[in-house]
């Protein structure tokens, strides 16, 4: 008992600690940071303890690999790599090495919707027929897409059935049009509840590249990678670019044999990022300034959407929400693809920061567990 009270001490120390830093210094931070200017320092060593402990006993279980980051205030206070890139060639991971971010890359592509609709060129209440009028469904708006309320079915099931050959990568427009060739049925009546949609954040990115006229993925990189300052972040296009980047690790099935680069890998905006634990610290920094989108649109998007869903697991514009504390809510994705797994954590306004990249499919890390090591 005597430990455990100790220990609920601790955390409060430290929770107030972290408050009361915070406020005492500026939003905006550098976003350029180098692991080797990293500071170490800026909490209680046992923190930093605390959560290595935690990942060192998952690895020595054989039941992570991967990389990780935890930041408060815009500083680092811990990051650590555990494992391989590459398991069979022992590779060690670095910072820089590039994850798959499976559904974490949601929030991005939401981002570029969001600048698409603060640029006046297009309206979250717009239906998606304006922007891909072949669509065989009615009445489907972009903030559905973003909020999963649409309906629609999962492509990549569908896709499974109809596409001739799993060794081709399929498209976006590929995808589109098998959508309006076999016209799938929709799941429920579109805007009357939730229900997670692979399928809408394809098309987003669709209307992403309809209305700017260009790739998703340099639109990606000229709009969001390269002012965010990501340099080793883009998108990863099995139809364009066929080879893996050097700099990418290897994605790993339970079994421990390496994940097939799937045909759906053609497909982007639901999945399709590639990034590290350094260009995403960026990302969460660049997210308190309004370089890539305003305050006020971002505060829309980490709004809960959904009346009948939890309020502490919701969903926003791209975003996961728990709002059940309003003095610290909590915006989040997760993402699980092809042997990678993944999590991108914001406590605000406490602005902390936790980033876990990894590339073994075994052993998810809970959220709540993340979450406890920093006091919350």
């Amino acid at each position: 008992m005597g430990f455990s009270v100790n220990y609920i001490y601790v955390g409060l120390f430290i929770f107030i600690l972290l408050i009361s830093s915070c406020q005492e210094k500026p939003i905006v931070k550098n976003v350029s940071v180098k692991p080797e200017e990293i500071p170490y320092n800026i909490l209680p060593e046992i923190w930093s303890s605390k959560i290595d402990a935690y990942f060192q006993d998952k690895y020595d279980r054989k039941k992570f690999n991967g990389v990780v980051l935890f930041a408060s205030c815009g500083e680092v206070f811990f990051s650590k790599s555990y494992g391989y890139a590459n398991i069979k060639e022992k590779d060690t991971l670095t910072l820089y090495s590039n994850f798959q971010l499976a559904s974490v890359s949601k929030p991005l592509t939401a981002l570029a919707v969001l600048q698409l609709y603060e640029k006046g060129l297009i309206d979250l209440d717009d239906d998606i027929k304006k922007y891909i009028p072949e669509l065989p469904y009615d009445d489907i708006t972009i903030r559905m897409l973003l909020t999963h309320k649409s309906g629609l079915f999962n492509y990549m099931y569908f896709s499974d059935r109809f596409w001739n050959s799993w060794t081709t990568p399929i498209s976006n427009e590929e995808t589109i049009n098998l959508i309006c060739e076999k016209k799938p049925n929709i799941w429920f009546f579109p805007g009357r509840k939730y229900n997670y949609s692979n399928t809408g954040f394809m098309l987003l990115a669709s209307i992403v590249e309809r209305v700017s006229g260009k790739s998703f993925a340099y639109y990606m990189k000229d709009n969001i990678f390269i002012p965010a300052g990501m340099d080793s972040t883009y998108i990863y296009d099995a139809c364009l670019t066929p080879e893996v980047r050097e700099q990418n690790v290897i994605g790993y099935r339970p079994n421990g044999r390496i994940a097939e680069n799937s045909y759906l890998n053609g497909v982007v905006g639901d999945k399709g990022v590639y990034s590290n634990v350094v260009d995403m610290f960026k990302l969460d920094q660049v997210l308190y300034t309004d370089k890539l989108v305003k305050q006020a649109t971002l505060e829309e998007a980490y709004t809960p959407q959904h009346t009948k869903l939890h309020i502490d697991d919701n969903y926003g514009l791209g975003w996961r929400i728990n709002a059940k504390n309003p003095d610290a809510k909590i915006v989040y994705h997760a993402g699980w693809w092809k042997g990678f797994k993944t999590q991108f954590i914001r406590v605000l306004p406490n602005q902390v920061t936790i980033i876990v990249l990894s590339n073994k499919q075994r052993g998810p890390i809970p959220q709540k567990d993340l979450l406890e090591l920093v006091g919350f």
